[in-house]
Parts: C-alpha cells; sequence; structure tokens
C-alpha cells in the first residue's frame, strides 16, 4: 500500500477555516464551564458543611484544651459574629455575592485575614514547585517512554521499568523520609523546607534563588516521581502501538532517516494520551504535595488547606477547593485543545461540537 507523505507543517499548522472552527470550539466550551463551575461551588461549600460542629466549636474545643472555657452565650454570640448560624445555603449566596462584587472570597478565622491574602501569601512558592514538578514530570517520562519503547527488551528498558514500578509503588512521603536521610548523610544537610536558615526571611537576590532551587530538588523528585513513572509506561505502550503501523513502514521504505521518521509519526500520536492527561496532572500535583509538604516542612498550599479543613475554616477550604475545580476544568480544555492541535481527525469533528 502506498501512502502519501504528508509534510509535518501541514500537519501542525492550522487553515483559516480550521482557525474559525477551533475558536468557535474553544468559545462553546468556555460558555460551559460557567455552569460547571457554579454547580462544583454549590457541592464544594455543601461537603465542607458536612462535618458536625463547625469553626466555632473547633475553636471552642482548641480554647477548652488550652484551659480556658467558653460560655454557651460566648459560643453563640461569636457564631452570630461571624455569621454562622445562617443555613448553610444563605451563607454559600452571600459568599458568591462578594465574590463577584467585590472579589472577596470571605475571611479565614484561623489566619485572621482575607482568604486572598492567605492564598497570595503561599501561592508564589506553590506555583514554583507545582510546575517545576510538571516540566520534570513530562520532561523526563516522554523521552523515557519512546526510547524504552525503541529498545525494547534491552537493559536500559528493564532497568527504566524497574525504576517505574519503585516509583508508582513507593507512598511520597517514605520516599521523602529517605532522600532527607540520604541527603543529611552524604551532604550533611537534609534540605527541609523551601530555603535555609540563612535566607527564608532575607530579600530575593541570586543567592536565594540558588538556595531554593537546591531545596527544591527533593519536592519535584518525590511529588513527580509517580507521575513520571506511570507516564513513562503510557508513553511506551503507545510508542509500540505505534512504531510498526503502515505509515511508518511506508516511511521507511522511502528511505526517511530514523530520527525524522520517530519524531514525525509514532511520537505524535502516542502524545495523545499523554496530552489527554494535563487535566488532572495539574490538580494532582496541587493536591499530591500535601503529605510530602508536610513532611517536608514545605511553605505550600497543600498544609494549608489541610489545616484548613481540619479547623472547619470553610471560606479558606471552599476558595481552595473552588480552586481546584477551576483549574481542572482548565486543564480539561487545555488538552482538548492540544489533542485538537496533535490530531488533524480531531478538528474535523469541530462542526459537530
Amino acid at each position: 500500500m502506498n501512502f502519501p507523505s504528508i509534510p509535518i507543517k501541514r500537519i501542525i499548522e492550522l487553515t483559516g477555516e480550521d482557525r474559525i472552527e477551533m475558536l468557535q470550539y474553544i468559545l462553546r466550551r468556555i460558555i460551559m464551564v460557567i455552569p460547571v463551575v457554579f454547580v462544583i461551588s454549590i457541592i464544594v461549600f455543601y461537603i465542607i458543611q458536612l462535618p458536625p460542629g463547625d469553626y466555632v466549636s473547633s475553636y471552642a474545643a482548641k480554647m477548652s484544651a488550652a484551659g480556658e472555657v467558653m460560655t454557651q452565650a460566648d459560643i453563640a454570640e461569636m457564631r452570630a459574629a461571624l455569621k454562622l448560624d445562617q443555613h448553610w445555603f444563605i451563607q454559600y449566596l452571600d459568599w458568591m455575592k462578594n465574590i463577584f462584587t467585590d472579589f472577596n472570597f470571605g475571611y479565614s478565622f484561623s489566619y485572621n485575614k482575607p482568604v486572598l491574602s492567605v492564598i497570595n501569601q503561599f501561592m508564589a512558592l506553590t506555583l514554583i514547585v507545582s510546575l517545576a514538578t510538571m516540566v520534570f514530570t513530562y520532561a523526563v517520562a516522554i523521552p523515557i517512554g519512546i526510547y524504552c519503547a525503541v529498545k525494547q527488551y534491552s537493559i536500559g528498558d528493564y532497568i527504566f521499568s524497574a525504576f517505574g514500578f519503585l516509583g508508582m509503588a513507593t507512598p511520597h512521603f517514605l520516599m521523602a523520609i529517605i532522600l532527607m536521610y540520604l541527603s543529611y548523610v552524604y551532604f550533611g544537610d537534609p534540605l527541609l523546607g523551601l530555603f535555609s536558615s540563612d535566607y527564608a526571611s532575607a530579600a530575593w537576590s541570586m543567592g536565594k534563588v540558588l538556595d531554593l532551587l537546591k531545596h527544591m530538588i527533593i519536592p519535584i523528585i518525590v511529588i513527580g516521581l509517580a507521575n513520571t513513572a506511570e507516564l513513562i509506561r503510557v508513553m511506551r505502550g503507545q510508542m509500540l502501538d505505534e512504531l510498526n503501523k503502515p505509515n511508518v513502514v511506508t516511511a521507511r521504505s522511502k528511505g526517511l532517516s530514523e530520527t525524522k521518521i520517530l519524531l514525525k509519526y509514532p511520537t505524535r500520536a502516542a502524545l495523545n494520551p499523554i496530552v489527554s492527561t494535563l487535566g488532572w496532572s495539574l490538580t494532582s500535583i496541587f493536591t499530591g504535595s500535601t503529605i510530602t509538604a508536610i513532611v517536608l516542612n514545605l511553605p505550600i498550599q497543600g498544609p494549608v488547606m489541610y489545616n484548613a479543613l481540619l479547623a472547619q475554616d470553610m471560606y479558606l477550604a471552599g476558595t481552595w477547593l473552588l480552586f481546584m475545580a477551576v483549574l481542572t476544568v482548565v486543564g480539561t480544555l487545555i488538552s482538548d485543545i492540544l489533542l485538537a492541535w496533535l490530531d488533524p481527525k480531531i478538528r474535523t469533528a469541530f462542526r459537530g461540537v
């Protein structure tokens, strides 16, 4: 069979009609996102109200443990001051109104400051760690997956497969403890936190950036290891399915170099399932770092969210969960756009979407 050789430029570039169809598709998806996020926000707010009690009862229990007893009148007065004596749906409507009118996500009872101030305090370092972990995951997983498929059953394939299974099976907190121990034994520093004591409160400088990069080695490896190991297996399996397809065989018969064939046909097709996981990869990296962050004493959002749930700090917990939901929806939209860019067959279906 003779398969035409399609230039890679024609595969990845969009025609004028394709651009219009993709833009219409993106706009329709964005419009669909609005009711989805609205429904998710109701579910999130309802779920964080399900545990018995509220922040006031948690605060009263904490004060009682410290030896200071609050009377029922004090508890009722505090609950009324924080508007926690209202029905949960009334609280939700008030929360939504403040978000839309003033971009006010409420007040954090635990931190005694606005929710956005708490999130902004930790968001920069959270984004740095999360994005660095994602870059590490895909930069390592895709080349190794391609290598394992091309060199199937080689020593390298067996070694990477063994590390992959080990990475998926080892709990994050255990890997963090092992790496901290090895770092302390061989370098005299367990690399706790994201900064050493000399730079924790210092202004930003090149020395502080280098100190941050040094302390990010263990978090990136620990948080990204499981996703990296899983994506290596996915990429290897997809590449093996694509390597002997007719278009690859035909390209070889025409004398194209193996590198060009590999990048032009099987790799592009094998990336489809990798790209489709982007939607939940974003949130899994954010949320999956919580236990690791506690073990490594990382000043990021994971422990903040955990403590907010324990203290029933509903506006802080609700805002963070809502952010996770929006991030999932946006990540799914990005995945769909990238899939359409990679696979011309998907673009032909835009009219029917």
